[in-house]
């Protein structure tokens, strides 16, 4: 998931990817790219490890000016590491970080009887696909759900009984153990029970939940499933009263007792009134009671108990569809199990129609995908897995398994589409290049007809091969790969701080020269005000001094017109 922490240069792990696929709803992924957008102060951190990296690259971010920031997140480093990321960023106490985290399970449930964890994988075609993963330890019992989903698990450790009812007359009960899988439909309504045994051996499910109808609505607004308790709870203590023709205070036993978790402990000796009634309330939706049970052993599929499809000295696999088991017939979901010797390879090869959804149940190795498209966002990748790690192939990219020289790699899981999917193997006996004109072939490849029917004939064997060495080939290519990435995305972000240093060189530059600009019209303009200034105080001097002149003027013609008159009165008077 992507999370946004709203504070300066403060960092949050929030969730992450989905075996390299983004987590998080549309809302909230919308609202985080608008925040990246909208806001020059927030940028990705991607804090993922160098394996997820080279599983999927940082987004990419150029159609908003930006780039990814990658920066290893190691546990017990966090000084280095907010170091180190810190350095990335010219003005960090103004940065707003998202961070990009790797998928981690998150926990449904979780008792001393037992834990729930779940994880959703895409695979950017139909997903996402909803996992679970349900231990309980002996002697447990997961409490009745009702399924809003198809689920098909397959049992990894433990022994146990399921007990279901899929809207039929009777209700049906089937030991389960390891190695098993077994389907239930949407809509049905089960618990299940784990043994007591003397190792203390946890039972161990892993389920896979889709849905031919709606599939994203379902899981995305109801869940999986919904605990019967809560469903009966949901009414009204008098409608619940009447419905099952109980007393009032029998119905407050019921709905003031004390909500209990999806897994519980389960003693022989539980046996009061409290439990009786929940018991007989739960019969009732599960549909008869005990004397109606439909107890069939063998409903369940085994697939280690079966031949698989193939083996040979590098190791073995098995896919089971409808064909193989009844039960599935009608779902899209198949299972698949491989297991392969050190030094070995489930060879190159596509599933037209399914996406692999895979558990690794032990040992580690690693995997190779292909892109099929020369898109941008579509690239090649190289990952190492180990147990317990959750990966996804999508239908139509050539994907290749391998384990270590030193070390066994065993993957079970389940397959989308698997009634009608027929995996196209690309070397070997089995190669679909082989099923193409040589002639053709060669042309394809450019190269002679002696060249590519050597190419495609030389391997005798099928499916799965020998490969010494070939995962610490790939390991180390990834690692090469990664180097070489980091260093693209240090030199790009080297360029990128050139250019936002040329930028703001440039801005500064610009700034002064507006500055300069100013100040030499500010000059112009005091130059031409005090030019006016002396120009109005030139124009009041002369016009004072030609109102001086002429009041002078003025005066000296009175002055002589005074002189004048005095004279002729002067000759007048003689």
């Amino acid at each position: 998931m992507i999370g946004l922490m709203e504070g300066k240069a403060a960092f949050v792990r929030t969730g992450g990817m989905r075996d390299g696929i983004m987590e998080g709803g549309e809302a909230v992924l919308g609202w985080i790219l608008g925040k990246l957008k909208n806001d020059p102060s927030a940028q990705l951190l991607d804090i993922r490890d160098n394996q997820s990296l080279s599983y999927l690259r940082s987004p990419n971010l150029k159609i908003l000016n930006k780039i990814a920031v990658p920066v290893e997140f190691v546990e017990g480093e966090d000084e280095r590491f907010v170091k180190k990321a810190l350095a990335n960023f010219s003005d960090p106490g103004n940065t707003i970080l998202c961070i990009l985290d790797k998928e981690k399970r998150r926990t449904v449930a979780l008792t001393d009887s037992g834990q729930i964890s779940a994880v959703e994988v895409d695979d950017g075609y139909r997903g996402p696909y909803h996992l679970q993963f349900i231990t309980m330890e002996p002697s447990s019992l997961f409490l009745p759900v009702m399924l809003q989903t198809d689920m098909v698990f397959y049992v990894h450790s433990g022994r146990g009984q399921l007990t279901y009812h899929d809207g039929k007359d009777k209700r049906d009960q089937v030991e389960i153990e390891r190695g098993d899988i077994f389907r239930l439909r949407c809509g049905s309504v089960f618990y299940v029970q784990s043994y007591a045994n003397p190792m203390r051996e946890k039972l161990r499910i892993f389920a896979t939940f889709t849905s031919k109808i709606n599939e994203n609505i379902q899981l995305g607004y109801f869940g999986a499933y919904s605990k019967i308790s809560d469903l009966v709870l949901g009414f009204d203590e008098r409608v619940l009263q009447v419905a099952f023709k109980v007393t009032e205070e029998e119905m407050k036993g019921i709905t003031m007792a004390k909500k209990l978790p999806s897994i519980v402990h389960m003693s022989k000796n539980t046996e009061n009134d409290e439990f009786e009634w929940r018991e007989g309330i739960i019969q009732a939706l599960v549909g008869g009671s005990s004397h109606s049970l439909d107890n069939k052993k063998g409903k369940t599929f085994n697939i280690l108990k079966v031949n698989p499809d193939v083996k040979n000295c590098n190791g073995w696999s098995l896919a089971v569809t409808s064909k193989d088991f009844h039960a599935l017939k009608g779902s899209d979901v198949g299972a698949f199990m491989v297991n392969l010797t050190k030094g070995s390879m489930m060879g190159p090869h596509w599933n037209p129609r399914a996406t692999e959804i895979a558990v690794v149940l032990q040992g580690q190795g690693m995997v190779r995908v292909v892109c099929p498209s020369d898109a941008p966002q579509c690239k090649n990748a190289r990952f190492r897995v180990k147990e317990g790690d959750v990966f996804a192939v999508p239908r139509f990219h050539p994907m290749a398994q391998i384990s270590f020289n030193k070390d066994s790699l065993v993957f079970m899981g389940f397959s989308t589409m698997a009634r009608y999917n027929r995996p196209q193997f690309l070397a070997g006996k089995w190669s679909v290049l082989r099923t193409i004109d040589e002639d053709i072939l060669a042309m394809s490849f450019n190269v002679s007809n002696t060249t590519i029917k050597h190419f495609i004939s030389a391997q005798s064997e099928s499916v799965i091969l020998e490969c010494a060495s070939c995962a610490e080939y790939e390991e180390k290519k990834m690692e090469e790969d990664i180097e070489k990435e980091k260093q693209e995305e240090e030199e790009e972000a080297r360029r990128r701080e050139e250019e936002e240093a040329r930028k703001r060189r440039e801005e500064e530059e610009a700034r002064k020269r507006e500055a300069a600009r100013k100040r030499e019209e500010e000059e112009r303009e005091k130059e031409q005000e005090e030019a006016r200034k002396q120009e109005e105080e030139r124009e009041a001097r002369r016009k004072e001094e030609k109102e001086a002149r002429k009041r002078e003027e003025e005066e000296e013609t009175r002055r002589r017109e005074g002189m004048g008159g005095g004279r002729r009165k002067e000759r007048g008077e003689k």
